[in-house]
């Protein structure tokens, strides 16, 4: 290769509340060599995810922290530059846990090859991967839909909620959607099918929730916390059930998060309440995977991405993702994939 030096992401501080930009550090490196069994992929999409915000902190959690002043690693969608590799070659589409980086030199059991014939590169970063698994095991182990029960979804229009909320429809169920703005309501009910959607940053909140859900809650998949969740437990049914994925509302504070304490609602209504990780499901990514492709290729299941361009406007990204500024997953693109 004639390139010498590319550029990555380092975290250069651990960020107390909101991260900012000064919080990232970009720095050029030496182009990465390849040993045995090693691959040099070249990053074409980036995905910037709310949990990352956790890594940032130096606590005890389901993942380790990322290391401070070293390379920030996340969901990347590449292609094959190079490659001492039986099972790769060059110009293969791949997806892994990579750095934040131009290129990576992977160890070939950390990438995927993908076939991007059969749906967008991309999506290998949403809907079939992460976040779609994310949905599907949290909504059907968790949530168990049942015909004509009501499911509600926090962050509906997010990469995950957005999924969830389709593959509620699907079973049978009324779902309602939970969202910040009215771009979004529109989208849920007109493009998405949700049956009701109700926007949590206008005052009738509550009573327009209340109303959406006039025969209780059945399940209740959490993607936000904070209040938003508290005004959801006051409305659940016998035997609710509640799928605790994120909790994107207190990630940033600086202070312990308190409120109502769910402790009286679950014991009315003899309420499940659950917090999972992807990783608890890994047995089952190939069955979740053929799921969702296979509804995917059926049309039963849509998706948005929010898509920014530029290697530098990755950090930019993620800090939009406590705003809410995105509709479905948000991406990043790095580069254009390469033609033989």
């Amino acid at each position: 290769m004639t390139q010498s030096t590319q550029q990555e992401i380092h975290l250069a501080n651990r960020p107390k509340g909101l991260p900012t930009m000064e919080t990232f550090d970009f720095v050029e490196r030496p182009m990465p060599s390849i040993k045995e069994n090693e691959i040099l992929v070249r990053t074409l999409y980036v995905s910037v995810d709310p949990y990352m915000r956790g890594r940032m902190q130096d606590v005890k959690s389901y993942i380790p922290p990322f290391k401070l002043n070293e390379v920030i690693v996340g969901g990347v969608v590449g292609q094959v530059k190079e490659s001492n590799s039986d099972s790769f070659k060059p110009g293969d589409f791949v997806v892994g846990n990579l750095n934040w980086a131009e290129y990576t030199a992977a160890a070939e059991k950390d990438i995927r090859k993908i076939d991007p014939t059969l749906a967008p590169i991309t999506t290998h970063l949403g809907i079939l991967g992460m976040t779609g698994l994310t949905a599907y095991f949290g909504l059907l182990d968790i949530g168990k839909p049942q015909e004509g029960e009501t499911v509600v979804v926090s962050g509906a229009a997010g990469a995950v909620g957005s999924v969830v909320g389709q593959i509620a429809k699907m079973k049978g169920a009324k779902v309602i959607g939970i969202a910040g703005s009215q771009e979004k309501i529109d989208y849920l009910k007109n493009e998405l099918g949700f049956d009701e959607a109700v926007n949590y940053k206008i005052d009738s909140f509550y009573d327009d929730l209340k109303a959406a859900a006039a025969d209780g809650v059945d399940i209740y998949f959490d993607n936000v916390g904070g209040e938003v969740t508290d005004a959801v437990f006051g409305l659940l049914n016998k035997h609710a059930r509640i799928a605790l994925c994120g909790a994107i509302s207190g990630y940033n504070k600086t202070e312990k998060d308190l409120g109502p304490r769910p402790h009286s609602a679950m014991i009315k209504t003899s309420a499940l309440m659950k917090g999972f990780t992807i990783g608890d499901y890994a047995a089952d990514f190939s069955t979740a995977g053929a799921d969702l492709g296979k509804w995917l290729s059926e049309g039963k299941l849509q998706y948005e991405e929010t898509i920014v361009n530029g290697f530098e406007n990755i950090p930019e990204a993620f800090l939009g993702l406590f705003e809410g500024t995105n509709l479905g997953k948000q991406l990043v693109k790095v580069a254009d994939p390469e033609t033989k």
